[in-house]
């Protein structure tokens, strides 16, 4: 056995990171346990001329085709979108595109504003000092004074438009619609040890650079400094409780596949919104028969993906095809409800720049617009490097249909049980959907692009992992309360996606950090009450 730790957090990845950096100023023994290993830069895609066909491989989004050893199976069948993470120190960020937008004051009034969904028991201005604190520590670059979004001071300056940003920007301004450069975690200037981007091709596999913001060269090194241990190779199957209810640790596997038990005094979830219901599902016992922390009977319920109509076409002049980070303006022309729209809420246009040539050759063979034969080549240059690119990024509504259960088959490689997801597009997002590609064909047209082509939803989008474990004061139609405490087990904390109660209709990661930094401050002061 182990020797007991005062805190220990299971995942390293973008909210695993955040609240052990804030917890380590308390010198307690905090121990992160994390399934997957340091990743080493040098052997990232975007360091070798092969990067595109490994984003089909070893580096895919998803870990069914990525098939990683510290990798688990999700059984996805059931799902328009498939479920995309990553697993190791860093955890997604390590894949992420790096876009770092806030969630805004109304998603989190939805029910007050639209008659659907839940109110958060939390509101924007609760955590715009943690959304502050998680800007400075991550390193953002952006431009502030958006009015249309959350107000923001970035550190560094924006990401340049280029060729694909300025003729966009300019369709936008035709069309008489909101666009702002973005915010993203791309450093844009050298900043606290980071080098600024270089341009070695799209974020999404991996930044060898370090110009991107991963939590394992942002948070990480601070808090090891700060005295937190970092345990990888740590596959946990279950959380155990004592006599009294409460979380006594955790059994996880080790390095070598040998079964270990870590005791600990509180235990903090930070395993994203599918990982996380499968472990509190697996830590049945025969207090808890139906999961750890779930007398609401909500854990895995109400899924919510974001999913994403994608828009492209083809102009006369170049573009800047995979060359820089690739979103690097937004529009929130659409985010908020507008009931001539026939929905509710709303999304964000993404704007790309476009995509490196094997990608092109497949997609643009896949639409028909590449033939094989004598005009191939010639067709071909024509699309290569003349691809203009964007994306309608729905906000999704709860819905206890859409679910993360345990699959009654399909096993990782230590025998425990793979999350299964069932899920569907609902009636309000389907809307959205549509409203988002007939005004994205209206941009890709004022910027003067032919042969449009759409996806929707995007199959392999399923990038963000929400709600499966909801935050709210109602234990019966919650899983945490208001500052992430599980409200049947009193020192078990969840800090990841799984909390959020609407998804809003912008990326999750900076909401996600926020929120984690906002529980670790609330578990401060009551560290000494949590068993009471």
């Amino acid at each position: 056995m182990n020797e007991p730790v005062d805190v220990l957090i299971i995942g390293a990845g973008a909210s695993g990171a955040a609240v052990a950096w804030s917890l380590a100023d308390t010198r307690m023994h905090i121990l992160c346990l994390e399934q997957g290993d340091w990743m080493n830069p040098a052997k990232y895609p975007s360091a070798g001329r092969d990067w595109e066909a490994r984003f089909y491989g070893d580096y895919s989004p998803s870990p069914n085709i990525r098939a990683r050893a510290e990798d688990y199976p999700v059984n996805d069948d059931n799902s328009p979108i498939k479920v995309l993470n990553f697993n190791g120190v860093g955890g997604s960020t390590i894949m992420y595109t790096a876009h770092f937008p806030r969630l805004h004051p109304s998603d989190f009034r939805v029910r007050t504003l639209d008659g659907v969904a839940d109110d958060w028991p939390i509101d924007y201005d609760m955590l715009a000092p943690f959304f502050a604190e998680n800007d400075r520590m991550m390193g953002v670059s952006g431009l502030a004074g958006d009015p249309a979004s959350p107000l923001t001071a970035p550190p560094m300056p924006p990401q340049p438009l280029g060729r694909s940003g300025a003729r966009l920007a300019k369709a936008m301004n035709k069309l008489g619609w909101h666009w702002w450069p973005s915010d993203t975690t791309v450093a844009t200037t050298d900043y606290e040890g980071r080098a600024r981007c270089i341009n070695l091709g799209h974020c999404t596999p991996a930044c060898a650079q370090g110009a991107k913001a991963s939590t394992d060269i942002t948070y990480w090194p601070a808090a090891l400094r700060a005295g937190v241990e970092l345990r990888t190779h740590c596959r946990v199957r279950e959380i155990t409780t004592n006599e009294h209810g409460m979380a006594s640790g955790v059994v996880y596997y080790d390095k070598d596949g040998i079964e270990q038990f870590q005791p600990a005094e509180v235990v903090v979830i930070a395993c994203n919104g599918v990982g996380t219901p499968r472990l509190l599902l697996n830590s049945a016992s025969s207090r808890f028969p139906d999961g750890l922390a779930n007398s609401s009977g909500l854990v895995g319920k109400n899924l919510m993906f974001h999913p994403y109509a994608q828009l492209y076409g083809y102009v006369d002049e170049p573009t800047d095809s995979n060359r820089a980070p690739p979103t690097c303006l937004w529009s929130k022309e659409f985010y908020e409800t507008d009931p001539a729209r026939g929905f509710v809420r709303g999304y964000a246009f993404q704007f790309g720049r476009g995509i490196g040539p094997v990608m092109e050759a497949v997609t643009s063979e896949a639409k028909g617009l590449l033939p094989w034969g004598a005009d191939h080549h010639a067709v071909f240059r024509r699309l290569n490097g003349h691809r203009l690119g964007l994306a309608a990024i729905c906000e999704d509504l709860p819905e206890e249909h859409n679910r993360v259960t345990l699959d009654p088959v399909l096993k990782d490689s230590h025998g425990i049980p793979a999350p299964r997801v069932d899920y569907t597009i609902g009636e309000n997002s389907a809307k959205m959907l549509e409203h988002g590609i007939a005004r994205g064909r209206e941009i890709l047209a004022a910027a003067g692009a032919t042969d449009i082509c759409v996806n929707r939803p995007i199959l392999y989008g399923g990038w963000h992992l929400l709600g499966t474990a909801r935050m709210g004061t109602d234990p019966t139609r919650s899983v945490v309360n208001e500052w992430g405490r599980s409200h049947d087990v009193k020192n078990l904390f969840i800090v990841d996606g799984s909390v959020f109660v609407t998804s809003g209709g912008v990326n999750p990661t900076s909401t996600i950090q926020a929120i984690a930094l906002y529980v670790a401050d609330q578990m401060k002061p009551r560290l000494a009450n949590l068993f009471d």
